[in-house]
Formats: C-alpha cells, structure tokens, sequence
C-alpha cells in the first residue's frame, strides 16, 4: 500500500462509518450531514464525577494484595442518562498529588464523597461539555493508589495501561479501594486517548508501546521515550542521583513506607557507572515502537535541558520507520507546555485531534501539514513532511585554522591534530562567547559567513577520534548558529515563557475547578549565538554503547556522538559552528579525572541533516570571505541551570 505524503493510511472506512454513528449520537439536532467538531452543549457542572479503582493485576507494594490505582473521572450526565457510548481522554500522572500539573501547579481536590472537585489543567472544561469523559489516573504509589513507583517500568505503565484495558471490559475495578464492589465502564465506547507534559506524556508513550487495544492516540508532550537517556548519555551521567530519586520524591507517604524493597531494586538496576543494564531496558519504548498502533502528535522544546530533545528525536525516527500515523509540534522553548506558549491554537488543533481521532470526525486534520516549527518567537512555520524529504545527511569535516583550537568547518577532508584540557567550570555558553578565541577549554570550527540560508532538520551525530591523557574523559559536541538573532530565553527559569496576571478561559468552570489561566508572552532575549544542538558521551564508552570501561593514556580511541534532533534554519550572514569539548557544566557531570584530549581530525567528522543535502552546504559557502575572529565575547544566554532532576513536576 502506498504511503501518503502526510500520514500513513487512515482508517477512512472506519472514521466515516465513526463519524455518522458519533453524529447521531452527539449532535443535539438532527444531522443532515456529518459533523466536523465537536460542540460545547452538554453541562460542566452537572456532569458526574466519580472515583473507581482498577486493579492492575500486580503486588508491586507486597502486601499479598494486588494493587489497585486511583481513577478520577469526569464525564457528561446528559450522554449518560441517555445511554450513550463516548470516548475518553486521559492523563496518567504521578504528580496530581505530591507536585502539582502545570503552570500554576494545580493539585486534585475531593468533596467529601472522595470525588475529585478540581482536575488540574484544562482538559475535562474543555473537552466533557464537548461530549468526551476525561479520567485522571494516580500512578500505582502516588496520591490514592496502591502499590510503588518504579519510574517508567512495569508498575508505572501497568497503571495506565489496566486503566485501558477496565475502559474495553478487560479489566477488574472497583468503587472503593479495598472493598468488593465492581464498577464497569458501560458508559465508554473504550476509545481512548493519553495525553500528558513530561512524566504523563512519558506513561503514554510506554502505555503505546505495548499495543494496547482501545488506544487509539497519545499526545506525548515533552516525553521521554527512553529512561536511560534521561539519566545518561552514552555513558555520561546527567544528574547527580538516580532514578530511586525521583520514585522517593514523587511516592505517596502510605507507599513510601511500604517500597523500600522496590527502592532497592531500582538502584541495584541503575549503577551510576552508566552501564545499560536489565532495568533501562524495561524502561526503553523505542525498541517496542512497532507495536504502536495508536497514532502520535509529538510536541516537544528544541531548547528542553530536563526532557533532553534526543527524546523525541528517536521517538520520532521509530515512528516513521514502523510507519505509524504521526504529527509534531517544535517550539523554541524549554520544557514547556503548548498551553502556554501557543495557547488559541493548541487548543484548537488539540480538539480536532481528538474528534478526528476519537470521534471519527473528518475535518481535515489528517490533510495539514506534519510539522509546525517556531521559527522566531511566536513566529511559526510548517512542513509538510518532517524531515523535508529533501534533507539529507551531509558529513562536515573540522580543519585547523590559523591559531590554536580556532579552524574551520567544510566538505574537504582535512589533517592536522587539536587539544583541549577539560575544564568542568566550563559550559557550552563560555565555549561559544569564545568560538574565535583560542582557549585551552575547547576546540572550535567554524564556516565561512553564508551566502544563503541553510536549514538544519534532525538528528546529527559528532565522530571523534581522540587520545587521553588519563584514565577518564567525557566529551560533548556542540553546533552553534554564529549571528545575532532574537530568541526564547529557554535559560530563563521559567524557559522561554513570562506568566501575566489576566486570565483566559478555556470551558465552563465550577465553584470548586476554574478553566481560566493566567496568560503567558514570549520571554526573550538578544543573542550574538544559539546553541541548536548538543551531544554528550563518556569516552569509555568507545566499543560499547552499554558498558564503558577505563581508558588507557596516550591510545587514540574513536567515539560517535549522538547530538539531538532540531529544525534550525542558519540565516545568510551567519556562521555554522562545531565545538568539541569536555565537561559541559550543569548538563553532564565531570570524570574522575581532568584529561587531555588530542583529535585527530582526520578522523573526526560532524554529519548534518541538511535540507538540500551537500549541494546546499556547497552553495551556501562557495564564494564567501572568511570571518576575521573578533576578539570581543560573543553574548547568549545566561550559563545552563543546574541539570533537573524531575520530568515535568509543574
């Protein structure tokens, strides 16, 4: 079967046999043809809230009981009284309790029959008046939930993934945590779609990876899709703790009394030496991507430094391979949501979606563009395919250049060796303030100004070939835009976003859940260079992406460098920038010792997806003046924050 330009094959038979059922039973007046949106016409504040427990099947907590999780769900009393089927949308998270969904934080809050009053975000305002049930679910050792949080593996995903399968009659619940009484999800046609920032978005990237029936969509929003690479990368660590962190910080009193047994069992299966064990591979959902057959809209920040863009990266690249129907959403933020930095049209594309996806509706979602980009704040462009077919990996070669650490950047095949020593005081920002200064901390190339623009669109990887001067060293790779541009202060700690005091409302709100949010505009900031993308490796990691080991002084070792995906147009005038370092300060954590390295740059090389492949770089560089080195520091944003060590908790 062909693919189609946009998306993979829909289900056209089923979507318009979907759309007619959905249109006799949704619309308020008779329909003379089918519909394309869902409408507001059912009651927010008479809709029932109610609680149940599913039992997910497993004794994560060892008590001889198995656990049952916490289901909040807010649903039309119109449909209902009716007997109408509806779909769901639904957000799996460990932080409705303990941290709080969001920009303002918001927490879920019960009346005093233990149904949820407030559910954070604007979801259930939204979509229930629209004919949709939403559910929020406590992950197993969060909030209300048995069992313990064992951070991306069989427990958390179970938690979402029972809830699924209670939703299409497959699974046991309950109206009580501990009693007997069984409730049943008559009220759903089991259609269901995961949404969720970060941590959620992550549980439903997991939840889709295993197959699922009744999953019909996932709206992963700055998710990770391997946990491995969340707390390493390539063997380098991230953060200053593991994963038992986070299960501790985010475990419900009750539970954490209850884990210490599973505590132990996620440090056991995360050494901090960086090893792939058992334990990431339970927690890896790019492997099991050919079993997804919900489809994807993938958002994500280019400028993420907690949810790292390698992420969706890879996400993305199994999704095309395994040719599941798929969208995507790039912005110029942090770790943010899309409600806050493009909140009118979020909301708009995030309803079709979902009436395309859930309802069945034919409006034409499935025909737009895969790709929207921010190219300048607030400034958006799209793709029709993304990656642009016409992109192809190009390989760029470093050379030396007329002082020490200080060369250049081209297509020719070039000789010569450069040395840096690893300074861990150093960040990617104080190796491009002085990209055309020599300084024993990096080693930089850079082209010559363009004469056209050139566009980035990908995932890039850095080979080096390098030798030690110690037993340890870690590497990082960095391109650079050279230019002065305006851009979203992502370094910023709120990441690219300036919350104001008005309020927009999104739904019909109750005394107790209000769907008005405080608004957000651009926060930026005036650069002379962006970072559009890094790579991070331990060095012992050279024969083996899952075991390092140590390294022997004065042997020469080769390393490829996996950077993170982006789509970054270079404008003409600008330079294109590669720098190779070692410890890049408060993003990957020093080695044991301070190396030496010595390149090879005949055997060090950048490959570069490029819109136009080589004839493009060819072009944008042929004929142009090499650049004089300006002696001045260059200005970006301020140095990296100290690396996060919680997915998303507001």
């Amino acid at each position: 079967m062909p693919k189609r330009t946009r998306f993979t094959t829909w289900r056209t038979l089923a979507t318009a046999a979907t759309a007619a059922f959905m249109a006799a039973l949704l619309t308020p007046a008779v329909a003379h043809s089918a519909p394309r949106e869902s409408r507001p016409v059912y009651s927010y504040d008479n809709a029932i809230r109610e609680a149940v427990w599913v039992d997910t099947g497993l004794d994560g907590d060892s008590d001889g009981k198995t656990d049952r999780v916490a289901v909040d769900i807010v649903r039309p009393r119109e449909l209902a009284a009716q007997g109408r089927k509806i779909p769901v949308i639904m957000d799996a998270s460990p932080y409705y309790s303990c941290c709080g969904r969001g920009n303002e934080s918001q927490r879920k809050t019960y009346d005093a029959n233990g149904n949820v009053v407030q559910m954070p975000l604007f979801y259930d305002n939204y979509f229930v008046p629209r004919g949709y049930a939403f559910v929020g679910v406590d992950l197993a050792g969060t909030n209300r939930s048995d069992g313990c949080v064992d951070v991306g593996g069989r427990s958390d995903i179970q938690s979402a993934k029972a809830v699924v399968d209670w939703l299409n009659g497959r699974a046991k619940a309950y109206t009580s945590r501990t009693g007997t009484d069984r409730a049943k999800a008559t009220w759903t046609n089991g259609k269901t779609g995961m949404i969720g920032k970060s941590y959620d978005g992550t549980i439903a990237n997991g939840v889709a990876a295993t197959g699922v029936k009744g999953l019909e969509t996932i709206v992963p929003i700055s998710a990770i899709s391997s946990w491995y690479d969340y707390y390493f990368a390539q063997g380098a660590p991230l953060y200053d703790s593991g994963p038992e962190w986070l299960s501790n910080y985010v475990e419900s009193p009750a539970a954490r009394a209850k884990c210490a047994a599973v505590q132990q069992k996620i440090v056991d299966g995360a050494p901090r030496t960086g090893d792939w064990t058992s334990f990431w591979t339970e927690r890896d959902y790019v492997k099991d991507a050919r079993k997804i057959k919900a489809s994807v809209f993938v958002i994500h920040g280019q400028q993420d430094l907690n949810v790292r863009p390698k992420h969706f990266g890879q996400w993305w690249d199994a999704l095309a391979k395994n040719r599941v129907e798929r969208k995507i959403w790039l912005s110029q933020t942090g770790h943010v949501d899309p409600f806050d930095f493009r909140r009118a049209a979020w909301a708009d594309t995030l309803h079709r979606w979902f009436d395309h996806e859930l309802l069945g509706y034919d409006n034409g979602v499935d025909d737009e563009p895969m790709a929207d980009i921010e190219r300048h704040p607030d400034q958006w462009v799209t793709s029709n395919i993304w990656p642009p077919r016409t992109t192809d990996t190009v390989t760029l070669r470093p050379g030396t250049g007329d002082q020490p650490g200080v060369g250049t950047l081209g297509l020719r095949k070039q000789s010569g060796t450069e040395k840096f020593t690893d300074d861990p005081t150093l960040s990617e920002t104080d190796w491009s303030a002085q990209i055309d200064s020599s300084t024993s901390g990096k080693v930089g190339f850079t082209t010559k100004p363009l004469a056209k623009d050139l566009r980035v669109s990908g995932s890039s990887t850095v080979t080096v070939t390098a030798t030690p001067s110690t037993t340890t060293a870690h590497l990082t790779a960095v391109l650079v835009d050279l230019g002065p541009d305006t851009i979203r202060d992502y370094a910023d700690p709120a990441e690219g976003i300036t919350t104001l005091t008005d309020r927009t409302c999104w739904g019909p709100s109750t005394t107790g859940d209000s769907s008005c949010f405080r608004s957000t505009q651009a926060k930026t900031t005036a650069v002379d260079y962006t970072i559009l993308s890094r790579g991070w490796a331990d060095l012992g990691n050279h024969a083996s992406a899952t075991k390092g080991v140590p390294l022997t002084p004065g042997k020469r070792y080769t390393i490829t460098l996996d950077l993170h995906a982006t789509d970054h147009v270079i404008p003409a005038g600008h330079r294109l920038a590669l720098i190779v370092a070692g410890t890049d300060k408060d993003l990957i954590d020093p080695p044991s010792t301070t190396p030496t390295l010595t390149l090879d740059l005949s055997r060090t090389t950048a490959r570069v997806p490029l819109v136009g492949g080589a004839g493009a770089f060819a072009r944008a560089t042929a004929g142009t003046v090499a650049a004089t080195p300006s002696p001045s520091l260059l200005d970006g944003v301020r140095d990296p924050r100290a690396a996060h060590r919680i997915p998303g908790a507001i």
